[in-house]
This record gives structure tokens, C-alpha cells and sequence, in this order.
């Protein structure tokens, strides 16, 4: 898949974040994959990566469904150290 952002595989888990004063609903690798690439790489610095090991698992898991399990841990350890769950 050449678009990541645009997979419709589902993750492991179904992430709902607070943003802006809205739940945001994270259920596939293309809904993760647009919110951690949204922002600039800067404003997840911090936590880069962690930020890292998300994006690359998802794009794995974008090209094999079987790697979704890792990717969907890789994420909840990326969003619990960013303290968003």
C-alpha cells in the first residue's frame, strides 16, 4: 500500500482521545497514522521514539493486517507515554 494514511485495517484496540474537548476515535492504522503524522514532528519531540516505533508499525502493519498486533502496542505505548490515555 503506497498510503498509509489510508488503510482501512483495523487495529487491535479502539483508541477514543480527548482533543479539543472532543473524543476523538482511533479504530484503524489509517485513523492513527493521520493523527501522529497531523502534527509536526516537533510538537512530539519529546516523545520521539516512541513516536518512531508507532509510525513505523503502522506502516508495517498498512503493507501485512498481521502486523497490527504490534503496531496497536506500539501506538498504546506511544499515547500512554504522551499521556493521552
Amino acid at each position: 500500500m503506497n498510503d498509509v494514511s489510508h488503510s482501512d485495517t483495523p487495529l487491535k484496540a479502539t483508541f477514543r482521545i480527548k482533543l479539543n474537548g472532543e473524543t476523538v476515535a482511533i479504530k484503524t492504522i489509517g485513523d492513527a497514522y493521520r493523527f501522529i503524522t497531523s502534527l509536526s514532528t516537533v510538537e512530539w519531540m519529546e516523545f520521539q521514539s516512541q513516536h518512531n516505533d508507532a509510525k513505523v508499525g503502522l506502516e508495517a502493519a498498512a503493507e501485512d493486517a498481521m502486523m497490527s498486533v504490534q503496531a496497536t502496542n506500539a501506538l498504546r505505548v506511544f499515547f500512554v507515554r504522551a499521556k493521552l490515555l
